[in-house]
């Protein structure tokens, strides 16, 4: 964008140079010519200036010296219920002693709700200076116990996706990003492989392995660190948060945007960020929006 307009500016620059000098110029003399200022000024204010779009991005990104942080507790309200067991069908010896279940609706202690994503889902954000330590880290994704590790990892753009396999067997982790490289490579024991998301998704992207198909995780790049999962027991917490009025999502696995408050829409909802610890209780998330 950026290349061709520039192209462009200065071909208007010359034919209007030519045009003050006399269509009979030689094209010897452009170059000697003076750039007609006023002309390219007005050029550049009608098309937003060469480089607009990123100054325009840049200005977005507000900028603040307090902050705050987020935390809450996810619970699921209805009769709890054991996952279902996962068939394994290949490599039994080795997949088949771990007690394999289904993650895509798992519940903790006291009907706790796991794997539940909750991200900051503004535009544009500030970040938190003490986050700049770990922007550049390699973030382990692991295949062990023929299942991922975690379930569903968050992570920044700005870090490297390390796909590591700790199983005495092979396995093979397939992932398509939309909008960005697809990723499939065959790993064997005690290897990885690396691999750089391009640009963030708005929901977890689905890793899973062609050779032993009941295997499903999942890891959601963001270009900001304002993302987390719930844990065992329900609960997360996402630290210096920009203080200001944010939009925030809730996703999970099974039904996508999580409306767990009924002005949740399709999990998003606004929330001001206070200077300090800003909590949302305990959620409780009906078993209906599960079929249940």
């Amino acid at each position: 964008m950026i290349v061709r307009f520039s192209n462009c500016l200065w071909l208007l620059v010359l034919a209007a140079c030519c045009s003050a000098a006399g269509c009979g110029a030689s094209a010897s003399a452009l170059p000697s010519a003076a750039p007609n200022e006023k002309l390219v000024e007005e050029i550049r204010q009608s098309s937003g200036g060469a480089g607009g779009e990123t100054a325009e991005a840049e200005a977005a990104t507000p900028t603040v010296d307090t902050w705050g942080d987020l935390t809450g507790k996810f619970v699921y309200d209805g009769p709890g219920f054991d996952a279902a067991r996962l068939a394994v069908t290949k490599d039994e010896q080795v997949c088949g002693k771990h007690n394999l279940h289904d993650e895509s609706l798992e519940l903790g202690d006291g009907n706790a709700l796991k794997n539940v994503v909750i991200f900051l889902a503004d535009k544009k954000s500030a970040v938190h200076p003490d986050y700049e330590a770990t922007a550049k880290d390699t973030i382990k994704f692991d295949n062990e116990h023929c299942r991922f590790e975690p379930h569903i990892l968050v992570m920044r753009t700005s870090q490297t996706l390390e796909v590591h396999n700790s199983d005495p067997v092979s396995h093979n982790s397939n992932m398509a990003p939309l909008g960005d490289a697809a990723f499939n490579p065959l790993i064997s024991e005690n290897s990885q492989s690396l691999y750089h998301f391009a640009k963030q998704q708005n929901a977890p992207v689905a890793v899973t392995c062609s050779i032993h198909p009941w295997m499903k995780g999942y890891v959601f790049p963001r270009d900001n660190p304002y993302a987390a999962v719930t844990s065992a027991d329900g609960s997360f917490e996402i630290k210096n948060l920009p203080v200001g009025k944010h939009e925030f999502q809730v996703w999970q696995e099974s039904v996508g945007g999580l409306s767990a408050k009924p002005d949740w829409k399709k999990g998003k909802f606004k929330f001001e960020i206070k200077e300090g610890t800003n909590d949302l209780g305990t959620i409780q998330v009906s078993s209906a929006l599960f079929g249940k």
